[in-house]
């Protein structure tokens, strides 16, 4: 893989020396793409590559089989874009520009927060399914109780940090203004909460996929990524005022969590019986 220092040297060099702006911007991402790409091709080439290509069997139905299992994880990058436009139909609406200033602050800070989950999901998937496929329903559980361990860990360390230093992340991702400083707090440590039970949440979805459960690990996505979520941004202003808004999210999460618990026990007694 090429750097990343790398790749941010290259965009400051078409951005700022060669005066391209945001097409300069976007031709250095185009350009880190391409060369991460062909630097791990030349694996193929070298002596230690094992891989080889081969006659595909059942094509068809693998493809099949592979998008069905794994449209839960897409989906939930999906997700984002949709929730980011109801959010943004409805703080317009109702709270005006400046929530949605504070607004673009959370999506970030969400951001990340996912980017935690995804860590937790992508390490502890391959070994999950591996012991399934084996029947080492004890290796599962070790494994579930580290990676639901990290997960607690990041849940309690984002929502701590929007909720006892909001201003910290306005004053990180821009210039505020008074008005943004008054709103913020609030907003932030709102939303916040959804935070304790997001990385928990979105693992679960890498961890029914490694048992071959696609249906919950779907009903889990798009539950929590769209039909949840998005009832909830749209009636929640509506019932119980326009700060209300922010509690949606919090609220999803939470309804998610108590099935995805009930799934994870029920598996977790057929995997250790069998």
């Amino acid at each position: 893989m090429i750097p990343r220092s790398l790749l941010r040297g290259r965009s400051l060099f078409f951005v700022f020396v060669l005066k391209m702006g945001i097409m300069g911007a976007g031709l250095a991402t185009a350009m880190g793409s391409v060369f991460s790409l062909l630097a791990m091709l030349t694996h193929f080439v070298g002596k230690k590559n094992t891989l080889k290509f081969v006659k595909p069997v059942k094509l068809f139905s693998m493809l099949k089989s592979i998008c069905v299992t794994g449209f839960s994880t897409f989906f939930i990058d999906v997700a984002m874009g949709i929730l980011t436009m109801l959010f943004n139909r409805q703080i317009l609406k109702y709270l005006g520009t400046d929530a949605l200033s504070v607004y673009g602050i959370i999506i970030n800070i969400s951001t990340f927060v996912q980017c935690c989950a995804y860590s937790i999901g992508q390490a502890s998937q391959p070994m999950i399914s591996m012991n399934y496929g084996a029947g080492k329903g004890e290796r599962i559980a070790q494994i579930l109780k580290y990676a639901l361990g990290t997960a607690a860990a990041f849940g309690l360390i984002w929502t701590a940090l929007a909720v006892f230093v909001p201003n910290a992340f306005v004053r990180i991702f821009m210039t505020p203004t008074e008005e943004i400083l008054a709103i913020a707090p609030g907003i932030i440590r709102s939303y916040g909460i959804s935070f304790l039970l997001l990385p928990f949440n979105i693992f679960s979805t890498y961890y029914f996929q490694a048992l071959m459960k696609p249906k919950t690990s779907f009903a889990v996505s798009v539950s929590r990524g769209a039909v949840i979520s998005g009832i909830l941004i749209c009636i929640l202003p509506v019932l119980a005022g326009a700060n209300a808004i922010w509690f949606a999210m919090p609220v999803t999460e939470f309804l998610v969590a108590v099935y995805v618990i009930i799934r994870m026990v029920q598996y977790m007694k057929a995997v250790k019986i069998s």
